[in-house]
């Protein structure tokens, strides 16, 4: 072998290496719901900025348009079935990637008062909201622990605010800020992140998923004892269509860039279009603990309360 090959080979083995190098060291993120809405805008922006993407969808026509994006590798993902996240662990585990991050971003919506809508219609959004995000966490923890990793959930600010026929996807969302809480104690000890993002509305097919539901189970507004605020939603107006045009979707997926490689990452992310709806929020939270105060045996005073905030504020520093 004369200089000249012997020259090309070694380049050539130290170049080989180094891709392998970068690709061992390429981190890899789960996102579910992938196929649309902010989940869509996650995955992308993620694959964009050099993570390996295993991007989860449920229709095959969704997961051909996503195999097409480079870093990205679509699986076939529906929350609500077992056998399909068990698979989903498979193809990752034999990927040899490993798992950094899981973002469960799955979710559906729907409207309605709390005693008229259908139970089974409750049952769906929680099966998805809530036990969805229960499966797959639990599913995939054991590579998430191995990789001392990151949990990121997409809640709502519907979670800590509720009004008017929010009612079962506000109890859905609520629940997720409780698992968050608790599966940030549980993980702790493994030395894994979990965080939550909590959006405000934006521009997603949610909203006329939720109204096609409704026709399908023939629900008709006069029927209804709150025919009236319904009216005023003008919800069968636009047929589900509510738009929000804001950058929240860009928010939330640099929220999870933000869970993924800030050191110590916020336990909660508050996404929202205007500052009124950040307020709001606030606000929402700042009023329920006032009413947790309210006249109990232990009530504390206004002293202690703001004192109470001041040390709570100077920890965030």
């Amino acid at each position: 072998m004369n200089f000249y090959r012997f020259f090309v080979v070694i380049v050539s083995m130290f170049v080989s290496g180094a891709v392998i190098a970068q690709d061992v060291a390429q981190k890899a993120v789960l996102v579910t719901g992938a196929s649309s809405g902010s989940g869509r805008v996650i995955a992308e922006t993620l694959a964009e900025r050099g993570y390996f993407v295993y991007a989860g969808a449920r229709k095959q026509a969704d997961i051909d348009e996503l195999n097409a994006i480079a870093n990205m590798q679509a699986i076939r993902l529906d929350v609500t079935v077992q056998s399909e996240i068990d698979a989903a662990v498979e193809t990752v585990r034999n990927e040899g990637r490993g798992l950094y991050g899981l973002v469960n971003n799955a979710g559906v919506g729907d409207l309605g008062p709390l005693i008229e809508i259908p139970e089974s219609e409750v049952d769906f959004i929680f099966d998805v909201n809530v036990m969805g995000p229960y499966r797959v966490t639990k599913a995939f923890a054991p590579l998430i622990i191995e990789s001392k990793g990151r949990i990121t959930t997409i809640g709502s600010r519907a979670g800590v605010l509720t009004r008017v026929f929010y009612g079962p996807y506000s109890m859905s969302k609520h629940a997720m800020e409780a698992f968050t809480d608790a599966l940030s104690y549980e993980m702790d000890k493994f030395d894994v992140k979990v965080t939550i993002i909590d959006p405000s509305g934006f521009k997603s097919k949610i909203g006329e998923a939720s109204f096609k539901r409704m026709q399908d189970r023939g629900f008709n507004v006069e029927d209804s004892l709150y025919s009236s605020e319904w009216e005023a939603m003008r919800m069968f107006e636009t047929e589900g269509k509510i738009e929000v045009e804001n950058d929240v979707p860009e928010q939330i997926a640099n929220a999870v860039i933000d869970t993924l490689e800030a050191e110590t990452p916020q336990i909660r992310y508050l996404t929202v279009g205007s500052k009124d709806s950040a307020m709001q929020a606030i606000e929402g939270v700042m009023r329920r603990a006032v009413q947790l105060n309210e006249r109990n045996k232990y009530s504390l005073s206004r002293d202690e309360l703001v004192e109470m905030l001041d040390t709570l504020l100077g920890n965030q520093d």
